[in-house]
C-alpha cells in the first residue's frame, strides 16, 4: 500500500467525495490554528490577557499537529477504498450479466 499517491484522489466518485470531505476538514483545522495563533499574539501584548493567550498558543499548536494527522487519515482512508478499478469493472460485469 502506497500513500500519497498523487492521483488516488481522482480514481472513482467515492474517492473524490472522501478526498474533498478531508480537505475540508485539514482546511478548518488550518484556519482555526491560524486565528487562535493571531489572537493569542494579540492577547500577548496586555499583561492582563497573557494567560489566556497562552491557552490559545496551546490549542493552536494542538490543531497544528492535528494538520498531517487529517492528511494520514485520509491517505489511509483512500487507500482501503482501493484503486477505483474493480469498482468500475464489478459494475461492467453486473451489467453484462
Amino acid at each position: 500500500m502506497k500513500l500519497f499517491r498523487s492521483r488516488r484522489f481522482d480514481a472513482s466518485p467515492k474517492h473524490r467525495q472522501v478526498y474533498s470531505a478531508y480537505e475540508i476538514a485539514y482546511s478548518t483545522v488550518d484556519l482555526l490554528a491560524a486565528v487562535l495563533f493571531i489572537i493569542g499574539s494579540v492577547l500577548f501584548l496586555d499583561k492582563a490577557t497573557v494567560h489566556v493567550g497562552t491557552w490559545l498558543f496551546i490549542i493552536g499548536s494542538v490543531l497544528f499537529a492535528a494538520r498531517p494527522a487529517v492528511r494520514l487519515a485520509r491517505e489511509l482512508h483512500l487507500s482501503g477504498l482501493g484503486d477505483g478499478k474493480t469498482d468500475h469493472q464489478h459494475a461492467d460485469q453486473s451489467a453484462q450479466s
